[in-house]
This record gives C-alpha cells, sequence and structure tokens, in this order.
C-alpha cells in the first residue's frame, strides 16, 4: 500500500451531511458508534480512507457538527491537511459551520473545498443563494477563493465533479515532512482480543516502526511498539501524515486517554505553563480580559486554564498578543503547535495562537525583556536552525550541551549537531568548556564583558593593592554558575586578559599595582617579621602591635604578599609563613614519613622548634594541601 501522506478533513454544522458524504467518496461509514448510528448524529471522530487515480491512499478524518461536541471536532482536526467545509443548499451558513471555518482557520489550514450538498431537497435557484451565502461567509478566510461545489449524496449529483477535484488537491497538496522526532496525538484508545492496547492518531512529526520504544506523555508510560497498521493494514513503519494504530506492549488501555501523546522518550516533557501568541477572533462582540478562564485545545487535549496577556491590557476582537496560558493539567506540546482558546463557561471560540515555548515560571506582564525574547521566538519558529539559535540565545546561563538542545528543538541528536555545526560556521555558536558545549555568539560576548568588568571593578575599587582575586569572589560578582565561570576564564585566559592559576585565583594581566613608598617599605616589614620568626610567626594583631601601624595596613600587606607568593596562609587571618619557611616545613614533614613510615609528631616539633599552637594548623594545611593524608591516629603521604 502506497500512501500519501496527507489526512483530509470534514467540518461543518450538524446535519449538513458530512459523514454521509464520506461514507458516499470511501464507500465507510465514519460513525462506528451504536448512539451515533441509533441518533443518526456524529459523535465522536470517525475514520475513512479513499484512493487516489493513481493508487495513493488517503485519509479521511469525520468531526462531528454538533456544538456540544466542538472539543472532539478540534481533537479530530489534529493532523488535517485539506479540509472540506460542508454546507447544506438548504440550511445555509450555520452557526457551526461559522464556528469550523474559524477553528480550521486557528489551526493554520490552507487547502480546502467547499461541498454544498442536500441540493436534490431544494429548488436549483435556492442552491445558487446557498453558493452566495458561503461565498460571504469564507470571505477574507483562506477559503475564499476555494471551489464550491453543489451535490447530493444520495442521488450522485455532482459527486464526480467534486471527486475530480478532492482528488486533484489530494494530490498536489504538499506531504507531511516526517523530519523530527516522533510524535503522535492519541485520537482513541482501546483493547483488542489478543492484541491488547491499540492506540490510534496521525503522527504531525517523525517515524515509528516495529520494535521501537515509545513514551507515553503525561502518563509517563515507557512502552514498546509490538505492531503497527495504517489505514486498516499492517505496516512495518508510520510517519507523519499516516492515520495510524499502534499497538503497544504491556499497558492497561485503561491507564490511556485521549489527550495524551505517544512519542520518542526524551524529547518531550508535561507542561502547565507556555508562552505564545494569541489572536482573537475579530467577529467577537467584546474584547478578551486578562486572566480569562478558558478552554485550551492543542492536538487532541482539552484543557482548562487562565489566559495571562503579556503585552496588552485587554486583547481586542481580531487583535493579536503575546500571553502566557497558565493550565490547570499538564499537557505535552512543542513550539510552533497551533492550539483554539474557548471561553470557560458558556464554551465558545475566542482565537487561538502558536505556542512559542514550555514555560519554567510564571512570566510577568509588560516586562520589556519578557516580550522582547517571546517576540524572537515568534519569529524562529519557522526554521529549525533560527528555532535553535533562538533557544541558545534565551539560555541561561548560555551553556547547553547537543542533547539538552535536541531536546528543546524537537530534532535528533545528528540534525541537532548539524544544525549547531552551521550555527559555527557562521560565528553565531561556539562550542566552549569541558566538557564542550554551546552557548551564542552574543550569550557569550555579553558574559565576557561581564566578568571582565567584575574584575576591573575589583581590581580598582579597594583591592587595587591586589594581583589576584578569589574565583569565589568572581562568582558573588557576576553570579554565573562555576562551570561557566570555568569557561568564560578560559576564554578570557586565550585572548590574555586573565590567568587562571591553582588555588582559583585569577590573577590580573594589566601589570602590577603601583604602590606608594610606605606600602613597598611596609610590605618588607611584614615579610621579615614573618620570615626571623620561622616556625612560631607572629599573629596579624602581634604584627599591628610590633610595626605600629594600622590592623588595615597590615591586611593590605598580607593580602599582597599572599598574592605575590611571598607568604603563605597556614590558618587564614591567623598564621602565616614565610615562603622559605614554608618550604622548609614542608620539606621537614615528607623526610619524616618517609624515615618513620608516618608522621611523627614529636620528632618533627623538635626540629621546627615549634608548639602545638603552630604545629597543628600546619599539619591540617597539609593535609588540605594534599601533601598528607589520615589514616587512623596517623598521618602518611599522600600517594602520587
Amino acid at each position: 500500500m502506497h500512501i500519501q501522506p496527507i489526512v483530509v478533513g470534514t467540518a461543518g454544522h450538524i446535519d449538513h451531511g458530512k459523514s454521509t458524504l464520506v461514507k458516499a467518496l470511501t464507500g465507510i461509514d465514519p460513525d462506528r458508534l451504536k448512539e451515533e448510528v441509533e441518533r443518526g448524529m456524529t459523535i465522536d471522530i470517525g475514520f475513512a480512507r479513499f484512493q487516489l487515480p493513481d493508487g495513493r491512499t488517503v485519509g479521511v478524518v469525520d468531526v462531528p457538527g454538533h456544538e456540544r461536541f466542538v472539543k472532539n471536532m478540534v481533537a479530530g482536526a489534529t493532523g488535517i491537511d485539506v479540509v472540506i467545509l460542508v454546507v447544506a443548499a438548504d440550511d445555509g451558513v450555520m452557526p457551526q459551520t461559522r464556528e469550523h471555518l474559524a477553528i480550521m482557520t486557528l489551526l493554520g489550514l490552507t487547502r480546502g473545498l467547499v461541498a454544498l450538498t442536500k441540493i436534490d431537497a431544494v429548488e436549483p435557484a435556492l442552491v445558487e443563494l446557498a453558493a452566495e451565502d458561503v461565498r460571504a461567509a469564507v470571505k477574507g478566510t483562506f477559503l475564499e477563493n476555494a471551489p464550491i461545489l453543489p451535490l447530493s449524496s444520495l442521488t450522485g449529483a455532482g459527486l464526480d465533479e467534486f471527486k475530480a477535484v478532492l482528488f486533484r488537491m489530494a494530490a498536489e497538496a504538499k506531504p507531511k515532512s516526517s523530519e523530527g522526532v516522533f510524535r503522535l496525538p492519541i485520537q482513541r484508545v482501546f483493547s483488542s482480543h489478543g492484541h491488547g492496547t491499540v492506540i490510534t492518531g496521525i503522527p504531525i512529526s517523525g517515524m515509528a516502526k516495529v520494535g521501537d520504544v515509545l513514551e507515553i506523555l503525561p502518563a509517563g508510560i515507557t512502552t514498546k511498539v509490538r505492531g503497527l497498521q495504517a489505514y486498516g493494514q499492517s505496516v512495518d513503519g508510520i510517519r507523519a501524515g499516516h492515520s495510524s494504530a499502534i499497538n503497544v506492549a504491556d499497558v492497561d488501555h485503561r491507564a490511556v486517554s485521549r489527550g495524551m501523546v505517544a512519542a520518542t522518550p526524551g524529547f518531550f516533557r508535561s507542561s502547565k505553563m507556555l508562552g505564545a501568541t494569541v489572536r482573537a477572533l475579530p467577529d467577537l462582540d467584546r474584547p478578551i480580559e486578562d486572566r480569562t478562564q478558558i478552554r485550551f485545545h492543542a492536538g487532541t487535549a482539552e484543557v482548562l486554564g487562565e489566559l495571562v496577556l503579556l503585552d496588552h491590557d485587554v486583547l481586542e476582537p481580531g487583535g493579536e498578543a503575546l500571553a502566557q496560558l497558565r493550565l490547570e493539567e499538564p499537557v505535552v506540546i512543542a513550539p510552533g503547535d497551533r492550539f483554539v482558546l474557548r471561553l470557560a463557561s458558556p464554551a465558545y471560540v475566542l482565537g487561538g495562537g502558536v505556542v512559542l515555548e514550555e514555560s519554567k515560571h510564571r512570566l510577568k506582564r509588560f516586562k520589556k525583556f519578557v516580550i522582547e525574547e517571546l517576540a524572537r521566538a515568534s519569529l524562529s519558529l519557522a526554521s529549525p536552525r533560527d528555532l535553535l539559535e533562538t533557544v541558545l540565545v534565551r539560555a541561561r546561563p548560555g551553556l547547553l550541551g547537543p542533547e539538552d538542545l535536541s531536546v528543546e528543538i524537537k530534532r535528533s541528536a545528528t540534525e541537532t549537531e548539524r544544525l549547531l555545526n552551521d550555527l559555527g560556521s557562521q560565528k553565531k555558536a561556539l562550542r566552549i568548556g569541558t566538557p564542550p558545549r554551546w552557548i551564542h555568539a552574543e550569550r557569550l560576548a555579553a558574559a565576557l564583558v561581564k566578568v571582565e568588568a567584575s574584575l576591573q571593578s575589583w581590581f580598582e575599587g579597594e583591592h587595587s593593592h591586589r594581583e589576584v582575586m578569589d574565583v569565589r569572589e568572581l562568582r558573588r560578582a557576576t553570579g554565573f554558575a562555576a562551570d561557566f565561570l570555568q569557561a568564560l576564564l578560559v576564554e578570557l585566559e586565550k585572548a590574555g586578559k586573565a590567568k587562571v592559576e591553582a588555588g582559583g585565583l585569577v590573577r590580573r594581566t594589566s601589570g602590577k599595582p603601583a604602590l606608594d613608598p610606605a606600602l613597598e617599605d611596609l610590605l618588607a616589614r611584614v615579610r621579615g617579621a614573618l620570615a626571623d620568626a620561622h616556625y612560631q610567626p607572629p599573629t596579624p594583631p602581634e604584627l599591628v602591635e610590633r610595626l605600629k601601624v594600622p590592623a588595615k595596613s597590615v591586611q593590605r600587606a598580607l593580602e599582597l604578599l599572599l598574592d605575590r607568593g611571598e607568604i603563605h596562609a597556614i590558618q587564614p587571618g591567623e598564621i602565616y609563613f614565610a615562603h622559605a619557611t614554608y618550604e622548609a616545613a614542608k620539606s621537614a614533614v615528607v623526610r619524616n614519613c618517609e624515615k618513620n613510615r608516618s608522621l611523627d609528631i614529636p620528632s618533627l616539633r623538635d626540629e621546627l622548634q615549634t608548639t602545638r599552637k603552630f604545629l597543628i594548623p600546619m599539619l591540617e594545611h597539609f593535609d588540605t594541601a594534599g601533601i598528607t593524608i589520615r589514616q587512623g591516629g596517623t598521618r602518611v603521604l599522600r600517594r602520587r
């Protein structure tokens, strides 16, 4: 079986002959429910198929026309490529005719035709009047120039002409792309004797084959594909645009329902907040207010929630706004998905729009950066590469791995890598850090400017005497995460604008600070006092007393001597060793351990001629520095 990967769908008012037309076209009665047959009214989605003259199979979705079943109609409209708007010649355009036309427009349909049915029930003059009524109703919509074809599904009058136009449209319709990862909004679920649970629907992206693992969301069920059917025939694989049935393994059919999604694992997540563009229907009798309670329809899901307008006080009829949809239950969605909004009660269509993002936080109204970012996202939806670039621009803190980006744009790892390399070749994105991750050139430039400014501010402010800055201070100043800051410092080091040293220090590269003679003299005096005292050095308060200088001056001198590596902090703020003393102490510890197989503290104390006050902090410092390690009650050299 060769399938044309498109789907034809019906739309129109109740009792205008949609199901009868489908049966006349395909030989299949789409009304499958007992209640539908008994009442002669379509309640739920129906399915059928026909063959084009060249043998290709095309799927048909029949939707209910009654206003009480609009949610089923929207669910059935998911995946439709060509719409047949059905209008009965004896009734003309009716409320659900207009509502269905509005819904199809909001869902982004661009191709269709009008079936003017029941011409056998009226005089020819009334058929023409009904056609004029239809022309007025579709004016300004995607069906404005669509053919209007009179027919009778009962007598067959006009049916051949209608089929010819429909078949031509179906043959010329652009097939759905199978790119992207697999996603199927579930329309039906049932248990089949001898097979188990079966889910049906029309995939809107990607492909799946027998043996694939799928994830059913938001239920969080992982399952395996046991069998596949397309249009009633067993197949090895399905793709976007095929009306499909999937036999899934080890899943209770009662745990799955319409509105859920079957998808390739790891790419989709459940969201209760969505950033979006929203357009109000032009014929609303009043504006849409902020925080209006709504029914959100996307894919096959219907969820209650509220509409938060981000850049408007109210949304006038026919107007467009940026908004956040805050839903009561999670939905599985992707940027670029279209949706329909109805008032929560009474339920009528307000408008619809396009999803821009799966929001992680509540978005604040009238915030400039929120509006700018969503507006940029809106412009990027037409291209996976543009969407990827937008994700990188908006990423915080800025670094994302290919696997993260693949999830964000819902594309395979291979395609995401290709798109990243394309952005890289245009210098719009760069790979930095360990492990290498991606960042947009704009974000990298802005982040580097912030780091440089923080370094400059620190070194030119009250720390103007310093030569190195603790990276922890830099993290506090920038607010950047440790791994992101480390990657940025590597980039600054490559550019010669900073030098990263062991111990988490960042050294200025613009030369040593100019010091006044008084501070240079104090440096020599402090250094000398520590060197002369060997292993029992004076503490900072004792230096203040001995050298007769302010505590702040002593502190500045100690900091600068530390920066230069001329002294070492054994116990920061308390005990400092001159460099020569420090190296001699380290050598003595190593010799002692090698001689005694573990550290003999009494002999070390005697050799260094020091006291417990200084010896214990010194040994703990060497533990931290990786020279020694505690083993039970003794210390030994750390193995290299």
